[in-house]
């Protein structure tokens, strides 16, 4: 996997976003309406289907963060699920009562974590998380609050807000975050409305943040999995923070380890009544229901949450002009790959539109880069391109992976000369039509359904406005041949870029030894390093056994090069079953 798709494609994965331009012509009637708590409403009424998917944004990702309590947004995302005051406990008195326990403990935890780091500072210990370098009292404090978290699991019902939606018909219910958003979705049927309305609103005004610690280890769980235990998250983090420099772009949405240890649940509770006050929330409605029903509905249901007290803060930072082009270079337990960002602009920037198609003229099996490095000069097996436009500003990635016996060097020379050919001339009217029938025959399939256009909403809304979804079309659609050669001369220059060149570390291959691949093709060799990696993260024995199933009914029917590689699939999957069987 390359870094951009660690790096920059991490949120947008969650929830299949991709930029968004219906057909010309083709327009999404949104009726908007704000609460009198400040909170907009959106509604989508559409007949087509008898259901109804609904979902809110949480205008606060983790460009809102600061140093300290980078990951806090992310981890919003994790404990809005942990129920109410009706939903996820037996005992709320009791389960309060806990929570108030679990506090002082905490508390006293802290100041014993602050005697620690300074030991830290003074060399009297070499790392702060190794059990061995605690504190005696800092254990004692430790054993006590394990002993209230077994307490309040006697009380917990887990899982209960996901199992009434579930009862009711729910579906597809998950939330993500990103850099600039926060958003939650599910879908239900057409007659559950008010029930989405309850849960929705219930988790908003009354939210009860148990296992809050708990949950913060799970975070902390899920950041060692993405980042550290993959072949390319460790540097794609670096490579990052590179590239944004000062800016709030460059820590990582899942947030930097010493910081997710260390926020304090009231430090939570702070963040959570600045952005998520009413006045910071847009609620989206998109299916079968009356809107005039569905807006009392709503009225009845959400103003019941007082607008914050305080608005959110401005956001200031502000991206600096580059001097200079950054480059990196990394050993990895990976194919070796480019990996290159340019600075550009953010959402709904008029330049947005011709660098978007400059990347599909650049991405994708017809495209230039794909023609003329991977069938062409054959340097490549696989390289891509693509315009990423945040709130704040905006990144065009290039990153590919060097064929067997290229070096990436090879490969970035020839990613430029496609670059060049693009500045010094005008692309031909039939290829620039081209790829504009494709943005619109796939925005046009994407307003198919409830779902997508929800997604596409909460999409546009969080990074900018929801207008984006019926008037980017038209703005795609009036690039000019001269607007992309514009740009790609005025963006895709050196002293704008940063570049990541990989290299496979000595000795590693797909997760075992170099050999391990020499049974593959070359097209298949990148593949497999990226599901290695993929089963080295994965924490579930019951998923992997699932898989191990299906290759094994696979490989019955498979040809021979697609039995040696599901082979060796198999072996990937076998070892981490057995590696997972020896933790206690």
């Amino acid at each position: 996997m390359s870094a951009r798709h660690i790096g920059i494609r991490f949120t947008l994965s969650l929830v299949a976003l991709i930029f968004s331009t219906p057909l010309h012509g083709q327009q999404v009637a949104v009726k908007e309406q704000v609460l009198a708590n400040g909170m907009k409403l959106l509604l989508v009424e559409r007949h087509d289907e008898p259901s109804i998917s609904g979902g809110w944004v949480a205008h606060v990702g983790s460009s809102n963060e600061r140093p300290g309590i980078t990951g806090i947004a992310h981890l919003f995302e994790h404990m809005m699920f942990k129920g109410t005051p009706t939903l996820g406990t037996k005992d709320y008195a009791r389960d309060l009562e806990i929570i108030q326990e679990q506090e002082k403990v905490r508390d006293a935890m802290r100041g014993e974590e602050a005697l620690m780091r300074a030991a830290f500072r003074r060399g009297e210990i070499d790392d702060l998380m190794k059990p061995e370098n605690k504190t005696p009292r800092y254990r004692e404090l430790e054993a006590s609050f394990k002993k209230l978290i077994e307490e309040q699991r006697k009380i917990l019902v887990k899982n209960e807000f996901d199992r009434v939606y579930t009862s009711g018909g729910g579906s597809h219910m998950n939330a993500f975050t990103s850099t600039d958003l926060t958003g939650y979705y599910i879908t239900v049927p057409a007659n559950k409305l008010e029930l989405w309305m309850w849960m929705e609103s219930e988790r908003l005004y009354h939210p009860v943040f148990r296992e809050f610690y708990a949950e913060r280890d799970v975070v902390f769980e899920e950041r060692r999995m993405r980042t550290e235990s993959t072949p390319l998250g460790k540097f794609a983090e670096s490579f990052e923070a590179l590239f944004w420099e000062s800016h709030p772009y460059g820590w990582p949405t899942v947030g930097l380890p010493s910081d997710i240890t260390a926020i304090s649940k009231a430090q939570a509770d702070e963040f959570f009544g600045i952005y998520y006050a009413p006045q910071n929330i847009t609620l989206i409605l998109v299916g079968d229901f009356n809107p005039a029903a569905a807006a009392e509905m709503a009225a009845r249901y959400f103003e019941r949450i007082p607008r914050g007290a305080k608005n959110p803060p401005d956001f200031v930072p502000v991206l600096l002009p580059q001097p200079a082009e950054k480059r990196m270079y990394a050993e990895a337990e990976a194919n070796p790959q480019i990996d290159i960002y340019w600075h550009t602009v953010p959402f709904m920037h008029r330049d947005q539109y011709p660098l978007t198609v400059l990347a599909q003229i650049l991405s994708t099996r017809t495209g230039r880069l794909y023609k003329k490095l991977v069938m062409g000069s054959q340097v490549a097996t696989e390289v891509t391109a693509g315009q990423y436009a945040r709130k704040w500003a905006g990144v065009f990635n290039i990153s590919g992976e060097a064929r067997d016996g290229k070096t990436p060097e090879e490969l970035e020379r020839g990613i430029y000369e496609a670059i060049d050919e693009l500045q010094k001339a005008e692309v031909p009217p039939e290829e620039l039509q081209k790829v504009k029938n494709n943005f619109a025959a796939g925005e046009y399939r994407r307003l198919s359904s409830n779902f997508p256009i929800l997604q596409q909403l909460i999409h546009s809304e969080g990074l900018g406005d929801w207008r984006e979804i019926n008037t980017a079309g038209a703005k795609v659609q009036a690039v000019t041949a001269a607007d992309v050669k514009r740009v790609a001369a005025q963006y895709l220059v050196r002293e704008q870029r940063a570049v990541g060149v990989y290299t496979r570390k000595a000795g590693s291959g797909a997760g075992g030894a170099e050999d391990d691949l020499s049974g593959l093709t070359p097209e298949q060799k990148p593949i497999m390093l990226k599901i290695a990696a993929q089963v080295q993260a994965e924490g579930s024995i019951e998923k992997l056994r699932k898989s191990l199933q299906g290759l094994e009914q696979a490989g019955a029917s498979a040809d021979p090069k697609r039995k040696v590689f599901l082979n060796l699939y198999k072996k990937k999957v076998e070892a981490r079953i057995a590696e997972l069987e020896k933790k206690p």
